[in-house]
């Protein structure tokens, strides 16, 4: 049989099949004990201690299985929103040309990994570390202080209310919070799509995940002012929405529109997206992401909470589809495939502080009018020559500011009380005859506004000083994929070159 084997070949195959007889018969020597050992006699069955069933171990707690079915469902639901970043590329490469395919795949993969260091940096110490209600100032670095976050620290339960989920470990912790930070830094990709250096957008993603995240994060979620004047955004339309939205506004003005996007005369040039089945793709991963996204920030395995916020989450992303699609159809004469998944993404934005304090027919009203407000939105930023490839700023701060505002509007007094949410945490909107919580919201909206606007600028300036921001205009032309990393997203296809 070994005839056809060199030499040295047959003898390594032999010295295998020799060990491999060796350890089965070894390992079946170890299973095949002598009857005597295997099946203790009954004589040495009654000598046995009646405390033997007794030394036994026990099994584990009741609390024991609800902190790892909660550590559990954490960590799922951050693979969800870890997930989302597929969403993200997809969507803005296919509403982009495919000159620059390569280029914002690539931010949108090195982002992740660009907030991952900012954010296990400082980002988290900035957050969650215990210190001033502005800021965390102990344990900085490394994720390695007090963690003051709802999942861990008695004293705050920030927008879980009376309920009390201490058991989530800290690495479970921080990894949750860190996808959300990375998707903040995502949402300002797209905007500045098509004409901004690869360095740059990286230097700014480091810095948003240490320098402006986190400050607001700490407002916010961490223990800060807004949290302490009962400031409520459940998922995040502040904190991860509008936060990049904020950041890309200010991009987009200092970096300026693309080529070709305004002629002299002030007229829009439509630039269309070269692949809507990308763009259709990644919107239904982030329809899917978004299930992570807002019952993940349950922080524990709640079964009323993830099922009344599944619910409220998906009517919004149906209703704002639906009502984008016809908003587009009346306005542009078109049903616009643009517009219909940008309309869901504005729903799902537009839920996301109030999805667990809201009715689901409210939540079908936020995403109605969500739908609505990002078609002209979209329009209106190109009026005012605000160039957004894929209408970032219309879907995450516009909506994003409206979802602020939804639950001082819409929060229900009944479900407030369903999840046992306290008034310092929540209290009824104004339809129901509150006014405290509108104020609230409006307060923290203004706040955000005003330091996103501020230190993003800032960062933005500071960048196309040291090292510019914009590629140049032959590179542009030429395309992104090609200057700055040499290489095309579909080598060896003939795709209609703009």
């Amino acid at each position: 049989m070994l005839s056809h084997l060199r030499p040295w070949r047959a003898l390594v195959l032999l010295m295998a099949l020799a060990s491999i007889a060796f350890l089965s018969d070894f390992a079946f020597a170890q299973e095949a004990a002598p009857p005597e050992a295997a099946a203790p006699t009954a004589a040495a069955a009654e000598a046995a201690p009646p405390t033997a069933a007794a030394a036994a171990p026990a099994g584990p707690s009741t609390a024991d299985l609800k902190i790892a079915l909660d550590t559990m469902w954490v960590m799922v639901a951050g693979f969800l929103v870890f997930f989302m970043n597929l969403g993200f590329g997809c969507v803005e490469a296919g509403m982009c040309r495919q000159k620059n395919c390569v280029n914002i795949l690539s931010k949108n993969f090195i982002v992740f990994a660009v907030s991952t260091f900012g954010y296990w940096l400082l980002g988290f110490g900035f957050m969650f570390g215990n210190g001033s209600p502005y800021l965390g100032t102990e344990g900085l670095f490394f994720a390695s202080g007090e963690d003051n976050s709802p999942a861990t620290l008695d004293a705050y339960k920030g927008a879980y209310g009376a309920l009390n989920w201490t058991g989530v470990p800290l690495a479970a912790k921080f990894f949750f919070q860190l996808v959300f930070a990375g998707t903040a830094a995502t949402i300002v990709s797209g905007a500045v799509a098509e004409r901004i250096k690869y360095l740059s957008f990286i230097v700014f993603s480091l810095l948003i995940s240490v320098f402006i995240y986190p400050v607001v994060g700490h407002w916010v979620w961490g223990g800060g002012w807004l949290q302490a004047m009962g400031f409520h955004d459940f998922a995040g339309c502040t904190q991860v929405h509008s936060i990049g939205g904020w950041c890309a506004l200010t991009g987009i003005i200092i970096l300026g529109p693309r080529i070709g996007k305004y002629s002299a005369d002030g007229k829009v040039n439509a630039i269309p997206g070269h692949s809507m089945m990308a763009a259709f793709i990644g919107c239904l991963v982030l329809w899917l992401g978004w299930f992570g996204f807002n019952p993940g920030s349950t922080m524990a395995a709640d079964p009323n909470g993830i099922a009344d916020i599944a619910l409220t989450t998906n009517l919004a992303a149906a209703m704002a589809t639906l009502s984008a699609t016809a908003t587009a159809w009346i306005v542009l004469g078109k049903p616009d495939i643009g517009m219909t998944l940008n309309g869901c993404l504005a729903g799902l934005v537009g839920i996301t502080s109030s999805c667990f304090v809201v009715t689901p027919a409210m939540a079908a009203v936020i995403g109605t009018i969500a739908g609505v407000i990002v078609v002209f939105a979209v329009m209106f930023f190109d009026k005012i020559k605000i160039d957004d490839p894929v209408g970032a700023t219309s879907v995450h701060l516009v909506c994003g500011v409206f979802g602020t505002l939804c639950v001082g509007l819409f929060a229900s007094p009944e479900v407030i009380a369903k999840h046992a949410l306290t008034d310092a945490v929540c209290k009824p909107g104004l339809i129901y005859g509150g006014m405290e919580q509108l104020i609230r919201q409006l307060t923290g909206i203004g706040a955000t506004a005003v330091y996103c606007l501020i230190v993003s600028s800032i960062c933005w300036i500071a960048i196309k000083a040291v090292m510019g921001l914009r590629v140049s205009d032959e590179e542009q032309i030429g395309g992104l994929d090609h200057g700055e990393h040499g290489n095309t997203a579909y080598h060896g296809f003939v795709v209609e070159q703009t």
